[in-house]
């Protein structure tokens, strides 16, 4: 029936921005001062990646916009233009390429994006988290980050260092979450 078709697309449960809203009262609840900053990110994820670090690293070394205990909340769908053989998804590159730009970074923190359809490209992880010990950790490991972003291979960087997220699918799909709790 067409006209049920027509009705059944109409109904919008979920969206982007109420996940990010949802995140936010989690966040609020544990004791953390959250800001969502956008539900909207859109291109390439090693720019986005730059952004968001930039905004991450004002919060920890000066407070802006937010001082710690924070959590900074963003959303929407990044893409990556595949120049290497690795594997991975946007999330995992975006990741990666914020742990680049955090590397001297000493100051406590938590980062993280993942896809809310519980996967990321084609993986079977949804994404993956980084904290201030990170670079340290892959340079233990002798992983040189720079090459797996080159190599849009971050899967298979964050595979070894134990920081992917494997959350299974999840039955529904509203594009991407990031934050960042400090």
């Amino acid at each position: 029936n067409c006209h049920m078709l027509y009705t059944m697309t109409q109904d919008i449960i979920g969206n982007n921005l109420q996940a990010l809203q949802s995140l936010n009262q989690q966040a609020q609840n544990a004791g953390f001062c959250p800001s969502i900053l956008t539900d909207r990110i859109q291109g390439e994820a090693r720019e986005i990646a730059k952004a968001i670090a930039a905004i991450i690293a004002s919060s920890l070394n000066l407070g802006l916009p937010l001082n710690s205990p924070g959590c900074l909340i963003a959303g929407g769908e990044p893409t990556v233009t595949l120049r290497g053989r690795g594997k991975g998804g946007r999330n995992q590159e975006l990741v990666l390429a914020v742990l680049l730009a955090l590397k001297k970074q000493t100051h406590r923190f938590y980062f993280c994006s993942v896809g809310t359809d519980g996967s990321d490209g084609p993986t079977d992880a949804a994404g993956a988290w980084i904290d201030e010990n990170s670079y340290e950790k892959a340079i233990g490991l002798n992983l040189d980050a720079e090459s797996y972003l080159k190599d849009n291979d971050a899967y298979h960087f964050f595979e070894q260092m134990g920081q992917l997220l494997k959350t299974g699918p999840t039955g529904t799909n509203v594009m991407d979450m990031m934050f960042c709790l400090f």
